[in-house]
């Protein structure tokens, strides 16, 4: 995904592994990263390129004419089977291989559209039907196609066009009358309706007030930092002997605050795409990734625009098509299989030099070639910008020292959203394996030949089209050994920078009350402002993700002068001390001295509290080795682990026949199951062990599914008491499952109209603090259980202003939410890339 196709990997290590000893000691050594790009570039062959070429074919990115008729009757079975949304993405399956102005692209269009009218996706019904009748819909079908327009109007209180387009179609029945007369009895009945209800409707229904998922999804830095862009003013830029640079608390910080929101330099989508080989039929019918988010901008669509030139980038609407194609795509788009056989890092590496024709090119030139050897010869330019460099320079025109900025900063000391900032974030050259950069600089040499190549073609078919010149471009052909170190650079800074975009993706029956959700990686990204905070194994600090825009708010209370730390994925509530500092070292080349690490590393060996057994005589803790003894003195209680062990694993397969029973729905037989378990799991397990959690966090599932809220939230108190011990108080974990207590007790309250004391957002008062003002007390319905302790009122906030849905302890379910309340949040979420 990240890396190459395992084919191409195992055919680079293969070819490394026979290469002469002293080319392979050149590579290790060099001490550049323009000599390791050239030495290993020399050493890219035809046959090497033949191969690469060969697996690039497996996958299917340009148009094929064939594909349209096959989506769109598989797009019709399942609207049949009323599967509106399967039916959508295979229509526009269909859309991506036509080409435009056909009859194939516009009924994939209108067929769309009704799916979409039957999902209640009127404006986005709407579109496609424009799009159906710009490229040539059939005039025989415009009627159907006009009525469903009408009521779509109709429903969006857009009335004078409904009757426009209802005065249309009398106008176009008296005219033709050409249907079939039992087609024609349908239309006009269908027609008689909606004039009728057009007439009736004097204003759209009063609608809910937005939600508070949008209200704080609008939230915007109160300030500008002067230093660094997208940060708050309650942060600043350091460098630290032994860290590096860092971001520090310039004042007392609240939970929920803002501190950083930035958008991406460059994100690109994780493909989803598989090889057709692995495939049963030619053409991919599974629902993937690229096919529900725009390639650009990252926003959740059924409604995906094409890009003209091929069948895989897909885009929400035409001006992101369009800012696309001149940012990058124009070039991108003749390369798409060399993209996915080479990998995500490879295509991210692409896309950053690219958007460099967009800023100074002279700057970014010069800083090519102060960071590559004089192995190659550059072109003199008077207008050349000279490179910063972090020593003490004489300005000659001032005749008075400068002083050295931090790395990426300008030379008025900002640090901004830009490619001076993305260069100078750490490849980390001497860490990386020689394999690894073997590999990295043989796959960006190919795509750079590809690149030459292309560039080659266009300019030998003498074409005139803007979007084919655009493709070549003087900045990027002038010599593409320069823009392939920067694109090795780049390859080789995204193990240790980039960030996994994250997203919900639901799941589960449409019947039931339950939502199941799991996490899925949608996209890579590079920010710069993001990549400066240093790591925590118990950061103070959560992030999340909203289209191509990443948030950091501070998880807890951080003192001025504190350093702001996020975690890099391994997570002291997650994983051992030792696993987490395997993890970092191994992919960020560190050692972690954090203090949770140092604190894990001085504590005793007993066991954590979620993994503790607890004595069946006194319910005390067991304490030992091999064999256990109770922890309370006047107890005698012992017993070999091997024993405690044994039950524990017997335990597990019964919650599993339980979560299978759950997941076929059988209820009833769930919840029994559940309740053995819950009371064998009391004999010997502690309260906070994490089986007990699961145990009551199923049992709370099959009540919530089958409309007993009140039992739902019994159990789902006393699983918060696992999560809190195993992921803490102030976790968004625990937010998670606070979050999921609030709606189940929605749902179970009988007053709907307002929304009950726990979902008001309480933050302590600040400039910033995050408070979404409520419903007076008086006019709040009384809980229909206890309410969890004041100390969790913060985390409420604190997690729905950041929806940073990270790995959940439990299985991710909620109640679903109702169309008017819309209590639930759905953004992606956003953490560092696992290796």
């Amino acid at each position: 995904m990240d890396l190459p196709v395992d084919e191409w990997k195992s055919y680079v290590f293969q070819k490394w592994t026979l290469l002469p000893k002293s080319v392979q000691v050149t590579i290790s050594k060099a001490k550049t990263l323009s000599d390791i790009f050239l030495h290993s570039s020399s050493l890219l062959q035809p046959e090497d390129e033949i191969f690469l070429k060969r697996l690039s074919r497996d996958y299917l990115v340009e148009k094929d004419p064939n594909a349209p008729l096959f989506y769109r009757e598989k797009g019709n079975n399942k609207f049949q089977e009323k599967d509106y949304t399967g039916a959508a993405v295979l229509y526009s399956k269909g859309i991506s291989h036509s080409k435009p102005n056909t009859e194939d692209i516009s009924l994939c269009y209108a067929n769309r559209s009704a799916a979409l009218f039957h999902l209640g996706q009127y404006e986005m019904c709407l579109e496609d039907i424009i799009r159906a009748q710009t490229h040539g819909y059939p005039e025989r079908l415009q009627p159907k196609m006009n009525l469903r327009k009408a009521e779509c109007l109709v429903t969006l209180g857009k009335l004078q066009e409904a009757s426009q387009t209802v005065s249309d179609l009398e106008s176009d029945f008296a005219a033709k009358q050409t249907l079939a007369a039992s087609s024609f009895q349908i239309l006009q009945k269908n027609l008689h309706r909606l004039k009728k209800k057009v007439q009736e409707k004097e204003s759209l229904p009063e609608t809910f007030p937005p939600s508070l998922a949008k209200a704080l999804e609008d939230m915007d830095l109160k300030e500008e930092n002067e230093q660094i862009s997208s940060a708050s003013p309650s942060v600043s830029l350091c460098t630290d002997p032994l860290k590096g640079r860092c971001l520090i608390a310039t004042k007392d910080i609240l939970p929920g605050e803002l501190l950083v929101k930035e958008d991406a330099f460059v994100s690109v989508l994780i493909p989803g795409e598989m090889p057709h080989h692995s495939l049963e039929n030619k053409w991919d019918t599974r629902i993937a990734i690229g096919d529900l988010y725009c390639h650009r901008c990252l926003k959740h669509t059924l409604a995906t625009v094409p890009c003209d030139g091929c069948s895989y980038a897909k885009y929400c609407s035409q001006e992101c098509m369009q800012q696309a194609w001149e940012f990058y795509h124009s070039v991108e788009c003749p390369l798409g299989a060399l993209l996915l056989t080479l990998g995500v890092f490879c295509h991210v590496s692409l896309r950053l030099t690219l958007l460099t024709r967009f800023e100074d090119v002279g700057k970014v030139t010069s800083k090519l070639r102060d960071e590559i050897s004089n192995n190659i010869s550059f072109p003199k330019s008077k207008n050349l910008v000279k490179m910063l460099n972090y020593d003490q320079e004489e300005n000659e025109e001032h005749d008075k020292v400068v002083k050295t900025p931090i790395p990426g900063c300008d030379i008025s000391g900002k640090y901004e959203n830009n490619y001076n900032a993305v260069f100078n974030l750490l490849p980390h050259t001497e860490n990386h394996s020689p394999e690894h950069k073997f590999l990295c600089a043989l796959s960006v040499s190919a795509l750079c030949k590809e690149l030459k190549a292309a560039s080659s073609r266009v300019l030998a078919t003498g074409l005139n089209s803007s979007k084919l010149k655009a493709t070549v471009t003087p900045e990027l052909c002038a010599d593409l050994n320069i823009w392939g170190v920067a694109m090795l650079r780049h390859m080789l800074q995204l193990q240790c920078n980039a960030q996994a975009i994250t997203t919900l993706q639901h799941t589960g029956s449409k019947e039931s009350i339950i939502a199941n959700s799991r996490q899925v990686r949608l996209a890579t990204g590079i920010f710069p402002v993001v990549s400066l905070l240093n790591h925590s194994c118990s950061p103070n600090t959560s992030m999340s993700f909203t289209s191509t825009v990443a948030t950091i708010r501070a998880a807890q209370r951080i003192r001025k002068g504190q350093e702001i730390l996020h975690c890099y994925g391994p997570h002291q509530n997650r994983m051992g001390v030792a696993e987490r500092q395997q993890k970092l070292r191994s992919q960020y080349f560190f050692d972690c001295s954090c203090p949770a690490c140092h604190t894990e590393e001085l504590r005793t060996a007993a066991g954590p509290r979620w993994e503790a057994f607890c004595c069946n005589s006194c319910r005390a803790i067991m304490q030992g080795d091999d064999v256990l003894s109770c922890g309370n003195r006047f107890c005698t209680e012992s017993v070999s682990r091997d024993h405690l062990v044994s039950r524990l694993q017997d335990l597990q397969q019964q919650v599993g026949m339980a979560q299978k029973l759950l997941r076929s729905g059988k209820l009833e037989k769930a919840i029994q199951q559940l309740l053995r378990c819950q009371q064998d799991a009391e004999s010997f397990l502690s309260i906070e062990h994490t089986m007990v959690g699961e145990i009551e966090d199923d049992l709370a599932q099959a009540y919530a599914a089958l409309g007993d809220w009140q039992k739902s939230a019994a159990h789902l108190q006393k699983s918060l008491r696992v999560v809190e011990a195993r992921h803490g108080p102030s976790s968004v974990e625990m937010g998670h499952e606070l979050f999921k207590l609030a709606q189940v007790l929605f749902n179970g309250s009988r007053r709907t109209q307002h929304l009950p004391w726990y979902m008001v957002l309480r933050i302590e008062p600040g400039p910033h603090a995050c408070q979404a003002s409520a419903l007076p007390l008086s006019h709040i319905p009384s809980p229909l259980y206890p309410a969890p302790g004041p100390r969790y009122l913060h985390l409420l906030p604190v997690y729905l202003s950041s929806c940073a849905y990270h790995s959940s302890l439990f299985p991710t379910w909620e109640p679903k939410e109702s169309s008017r309340t819309q209590l639930r949040s759905r953004h992606p979420a956003i953490k560092r890339l696992p290796q």
